[in-house]
């Protein structure tokens, strides 16, 4: 046992003149650091520089990998609002919903990319009063870029994000004109709202324009994408007329909750890319998380303040509005989510549910014909939550709203954007809408409303075991 002590008190005196030793070693080195060491030194210093440089990189390529997948998500959601849709409205009318719906896609995939991006992202001109945009500042085709230039990558996967956001404002007022629009006519009315009315909104808000300037917010685009899609949609459905043999007061029921609830759940995951992914990188985790949390919440209040403001008024637990109330609180959320918190979220959420219904009441006592409640849902919800970012706004989050310490200067400039873009996109709605009626391609044919513009526009029917086709010499 003495000896095994022993040995290890030798070992541990060993092993301490070993550690001295070093430390001595390098007191004396330190004292007269040859040319190597210095070197060495320097190589180092260089190697922390290129681990910075490929760091920086890492995270541009990490950005842009995480605005594709976005994009991927906000894509996804033409699927979404083409089930939730056919789900909506008639069994005579699906086909032609999902064609158009498809077509929404890929009209404003080329529309965008020719002229659309450019005047939404074009140079700014401080000559104009007011700045603004002149043909010389509009790059077309994404001025050439084809994947060989240095940032055509960024700015390819920029397009791609926008895009899809542009296709998203396109498709909502197909909902609203559901079974009674001539084919024609839609494809004309979706590329010029991919052309030029809703990259005009982008310019001033997101682009490089005087809304811009003003302090207006507007995260993920509940006015600029939503609401402009929604005044669209209103104005659509006043122009063409309500659908044959439409009752106001008892809207068709809906011929497939299952699908709309589907397509419904579809648009909810898809707004994940919508909102979160309008942070464009991923670099803040804070941001990324306060959105995708704040975005879940107003989903989950829109759907319980629509389904118990609707049991109030009828003692029904109405699905149709349980679905919509959850976009509402998603549409509501959508230009706030990073500017309010959680609570914040909660209370857009729960009133923009309300709204909806309030919204639907409304547009159906002004026998308008939104088959789908279109307006309600984004156009309503839309000015609504971004002009709740005055009133509940967090100032921690750059938002100082009246509960938090502003003043009415958040709120004013809210207010201004939404009325601005709700002008704007009025105005040459009534324009482009009573141009197609004009020409009379905006409203199918009559022959359409008797046997069914399934039937009469595509020859098909999306239940043919179920649903036979009317033909038109019956």
């Amino acid at each position: 046992m003495n000896k095994r002590k022993m040995l290890y008190r030798l070992l541990s005196i060993l092993i301490g003149l070993a550690v001295l030793y070093s430390f001595g070693f390098r007191a004396i080195a330190q004292d007269d650091p040859p040319a190597e060491d210095a070197a060495a030194e320097e190589m180092m210093e260089m190697t922390v520089d290129d681990a910075m440089a490929a760091a920086a990189t890492v995270q541009s390529n990490l950005d842009i990998t995480w605005i594709l997948l976005a994009g991927f998500l906000v894509f996804f959601m033409q699927a979404g609002f083409a089930m939730l849709e056919g789900g909506m409205i008639q069994e005579t009318g699906v086909v032609n919903s999902l064609a158009e719906n498809f077509m929404d896609a890929c009209i404003t995939g080329i529309v965008f990319f020719i002229v659309g991006y450019g005047i939404a992202y074009g140079t700014y001109d401080a000559g104009m009063e007011g700045g603004g945009l002149t043909p010389a500042n509009i790059p077309l085709l994404l001025g050439g870029a084809d994947g060989s230039g240095d940032g055509d990558g960024a700015l390819l996967a920029g397009f791609f994000f926008q895009f899809a956001f542009a296709g998203a404002a396109a498709t909502i007022a197909t909902g609203a004109m559901a079974e009674r629009t001539n084919f024609v006519g839609k494809l004309i009315y979706s590329a010029i709202l991919g052309a030029i009315i809703y990259p005009v909104v982008v310019f001033w808000t997101w682009g490089n324009g005087w809304i811009l300037a003003q302090g207006f917010i507007d995260f993920a685009g509940s006015t600029i994408v939503h609401m402009t899609g929604g005044i669209v949609a209103l104005v659509g459905a006043y122009m063409v007329g309500p659908r044959a043999g439409r009752v106001f007061g008892r809207p068709p029921a809906a011929s497939n909750l299952g699908i709309a609830a589907l397509g419904t759940f579809i648009l909810w995951f898809g707004w994940y890319g919508f909102n979160v992914g309008s942070t464009l990188g991923a670099g803040d985790p804070n941001t990324m998380g306060l959105v995708a949390v704040n975005t879940t919440l107003a989903a989950a209040a829109g759907a319980l303040g629509a389904m118990f403001y609707t049991y109030f008024l009828t003692q029904n637990w109405n699905v149709s509005f349980i679905l919509n109330g959850s976009l509402a609180g998603l549409v509501g959320i959508t230009a706030g989510c990073a500017s309010v918190t959680p609570l914040g979220a909660l209370v857009i959420g729960a009133l923009s549910g309300i709204v909806v219904v309030i919204s639907v009441s409304v547009v159906e006592s002004l026998k308008i014909d939104d088959a789908v409640g279109a307006f309600s849902v984004h156009g309503a919800c839309g000015a609504f939550g971004t002009i709740m970012i005055g009133i509940v706004g967090s100032s921690a989050l750059g938002a100082p709203s009246l509960i938090d310490g502003g003043t009415l200067d958040t709120l004013g400039t809210q207010v201004v954007g939404v009325a601005v873009v709700a002008i704007w996109t009025t105005i040459t709605s009534f324009l482009m809408f009573g141009a197609l009626k004009a020409a009379d391609i905006l409203h199918v044919d009559p022959e359409a409303d008797r046997i069914g513009i399934d039937a009469y526009e595509h020859h098909a029917s999306v239940w043919p075991n179920v649903l036979p086709l009317r033909e038109e010499d019956e």
